[in-house]
């Protein structure tokens, strides 16, 4: 007989020793242990992984398969433990997902959403906004990692970022060109100014004086989309701020395409800058942009002019 509610516990606080979050496979696994109990069952079965993964009834399809992914790599971990325990198959519940491309900002487009930004009151506010656009669209960094950064993460001297709240916890440091650098000090003189002596370490703050918080951030910039025109533009509702991070890898590529670098080679330096975990996620830009399919391709018309 296996204990799942001990399992589960054993189960998370391993996989968060390696970095992992795990918010919403803990909620779902929950639910799922608590569908077990009331089931009056202890060992995983695939009939009732599936029945479970089927809840609610009227769910997405790929909310289903998503469900099921997470109790199977669950029913993986309790199978190490009790051999008698069913790990369901990976071919049960399949529903593709279409990823989305990412929406990508031409310069114009970000000059414009700068100057929007520039506008916005009060100055504080208006300058807090318009300097984390500019930082992720010339470093990448996430939204999350932009507005966690502490003045102590922000190397003003030598230009260069620590970021630390990064996805699985893990950490990177982030060479900045000149211009960002200069532009986070002038950011930081006008803060300061502002604010001398802040109650939280924050870099970027709002017009309170408290760090900036993301729906704030997000809050602002959809309206700023709104204003330069660019509502409904791409396959989303709006472009999002992660786009910007998109847009700043598929120009990366397109310039070591273009200048005929080898891409396979490089592709773990711009993983690492980026923050992927592996360079498989970097690699999912060279599928979803068409431009940079329309540059392979040209390459790849030519290769038999170079083999000659």
């Amino acid at each position: 007989m296996t204990d799942l509610r001990q399992a589960l516990h054993d189960y998370l606080t391993v996989r968060r020793q390696l970095g992992f979050e795990l918010e919403q496979t803990e909620a779902v696994l929950e639910k799922y242990v608590n569908f077990m109990v009331r089931a009056g069952v202890t060992q995983i079965t695939t009939e009732l992984a599936v029945m479970f993964a089927k809840l609610p009834v009227d769910a997405d399809p790929r909310w289903w398969r998503q469900r099921l992914g997470i109790v199977r790599t669950f029913a993986r971990y309790v199978a190490t433990i009790d051999p008698s325990s069913e790990v369901p198959p990976e071919d049960l519940l399949l529903a593709r997902q279409r990823r989305l491309a990412p929406y990508l900002y031409t310069q114009q487009e970000i000059t414009a959403l700068l100057a929007a930004a520039r506008a916005l009151s009060p100055r504080l506010r208006a300058a807090s906004i318009e300097t984390v656009i500019g930082l992720i669209a010339t470093t990448g960094v996430r939204t999350g990692e932009a507005l966690g950064l502490d003045r102590a993460d922000v190397d003003l001297r030598d230009g260069a970022l620590h970021v630390r709240a990064a996805k699985q916890k893990k950490q990177r440091e982030v060479p900045l060109h000149d211009t960002t650098t200069r532009k986070l000090r002038e950011y930081a003189r006008l803060r300061d100014s502002h604010w001398p002596k802040p109650a939280t370490p924050a870099f970027f703050l709002d017009a309170g004086g408290q760090r900036l918080t993301k729906s704030v951030f997000n809050y602002a910039f959809a309206t700023l989309i709104g204003q330069i025109g660019l509502e409904g533009a791409g396959e989303r509702a709006r472009p999002r701020p992660h786009d910007l991070r998109h847009t700043l890898a598929v120009s990366t590529l397109l310039d070591w395409i273009a200048a005929g670098e080898n891409v396979e080679r490089r592709m773990p330096e711009l993983s690492t800058f980026l923050g992927h975990a592996q360079p498989e996620s970097t690699y999912w830009y060279l599928q979803a942009v068409p431009e940079l399919m329309a540059l392979i391709a040209a390459r790849l018309q030519r290769l038999p002019e170079v083999l000659r």
